[in-house]
């Protein structure tokens, strides 16, 4: 009897002192507000003119932390000398798996281009704020650009997401002259697993706090029209189709490129009509589109049939795409058909080029029946990503595996 009294009276000193942990850091973290208001997740993206303005996103454990950005001219300047310019963020609370917590959202407009330019941000509470982060606004009248090709990086586990992160450092090592990375989709395998999110960001941190990250919505971004778990990560063009989620339909121009971004996963309809409003504003050289289900990848999404009809009328370059876990490139593509070799000279109809770089994750398909409209076709069981450089009236694209192996090139020329 004497040894069950013992056991009681130790299990509830545990207890006690289990609650008096707890409770201590309760009572820090209402005496100290800053340790959650610290920033992560941050990302910058591009929202509106590339060479006078910057965007970022950042998320904070406090749901109710303020946002501050500051930003100053040249590389690693100190934040306490003059010339600092602060920009109040737009800030929210949103309710996730693990409580909620706080976005943060702000543009810096008015910027010079071609320049270097120093960023944190926080709160305004010291020792509430990101490490710096420096970034180069687009040259005026540059012809010449470099961005990066990734798609499907959707990680489950934290050993998926490492995996993301090395392909992610390989192809920065591989085009360190890339202006922006395009990601094609599928960021993450559950849209409601906060972890998963905090892991996509957490291994490319460095990468993508200073180089634009411009994401697609795939079907695991937006479940049953629901996609508010990623379109709260980004800050992005608001000039999107009438009736889209915002963040899920946009376009934004870089140098000689003009990049439009559509969402397969709803609202199609409008998107074809915002679609060719949106080519037949641009007067860029260069037509890029990004989606995540291909219109030709390993098959073909029948569903997106008058998106290629006006990918052909306004002479679309090069269609970037994700979702088949697999390789493909197809030939120049016109009205359904191959362009012969030969028959696309400067000033022609030329056709459009399908690619789906693979994948940037852990998740590979077996791969697909071979089609007609299939120049590249394979399955390596490795992580891609691609560098694709504009100069001039040249468009090189190249794909490597995470090894650096070269495994696909194509050139287009106007």
């Amino acid at each position: 009897m004497k040894d069950y009294k013992s056991i009681v009276i130790i299990g509830a000193v545990i207890i006690i002192l289990i609650l008096v942990v707890v409770g201590l850091e309760w009572l820090k973290r209402l005496e100290s507000p800053a340790a959650s208001a610290v920033p992560y997740d941050i990302v910058t993206t591009i929202k509106g003119d590339a060479g006078t303005s910057r965007a970022f996103t950042w998320y904070t454990g406090d749901p109710d932390a303020a946002g501050r950005l500051e930003i100053v001219k040249g590389e690693k300047t100190s934040f306490t000398t003059g010339g600092v310019r602060k920009v109040k963020a737009d800030s929210a609370s949103l309710k996730t798996d693990i409580g909620k917590r706080g976005v943060h959202k702000a543009e810096a407009t008015g910027l010079e281009p071609g320049t270097t330019y120093t960023y944190r941000v926080g709160s305004g509470v010291e020792g509430a704020w990101s490490t710096a982060a420096v970034f180069t606004t687009a040259e005026n009248g540059n012809d010449s650009v470099t961005f990066i090709n990734v798609t499907d990086s959707q990680g489950a586990a934290t050993a998926d997401f490492k995996l993301w992160g090395n392909t992610l450092d390989k192809a920065i090592k591989t085009f360190p002259q890339a202006s922006f990375i395009m990601h094609n989709g599928d960021l993450t395998e559950n849209p409601e697993d906060t972890a998963g999110w905090d892991e996509f960001f957490g291994n490319v941190q460095t990468w993508i706090a200073e180089i634009p990250l411009m994401p697609v919505t795939g079907n695991h971004d937006e479940v049953e029209g629901v996609a508010d778990n990623f379109t709260s990560h980004f800050n992005l063009p608001e000039n999107g189709a009438k009736d889209s989620i915002d963040g899920t339909s946009y376009s934004f121009d870089y140098g000689p490129i003009h990049v439009t971004v559509l969402n397969t996963e709803s609202n199609l309809k409008k998107q074809s009509e915002w679609l060719e409003e949106d080519l037949a504003g641009t007067d860029k050289q260069w037509k890029i589109v990004a989606m995540h289900r291909p219109a030709y990848g390993g098959n073909t999404y029948k569903k997106v049939e008058d998106w290629t009809e006006i990918f052909d009328e306004y002479e679309v370059d090069l269609v970037l795409q994700g979702h088949n876990h697999e390789y493909s490139r197809s030939y120049p593509l016109l009205d359904g058909n191959i362009v012969p070799e030969g028959e696309n000279p400067v000033g022609t109809e030329r056709g459009t080029v399908y690619v789906v770089t693979n994948a940037a994750g852990a998740k590979f398909n077996e791969q697909k029946e071979e089609q007609f409209y299939h120049s590249v076709h394979f399955q390596n069981n490795k992580q891609m990503f691609a560098g694709i450089t504009v100069t001039g009236e040249t468009l090189t694209y190249q794909a490597y595996d995470v090894d650096g192996v070269m495994k696909d090139e194509f050139v287009l020329k106007h």
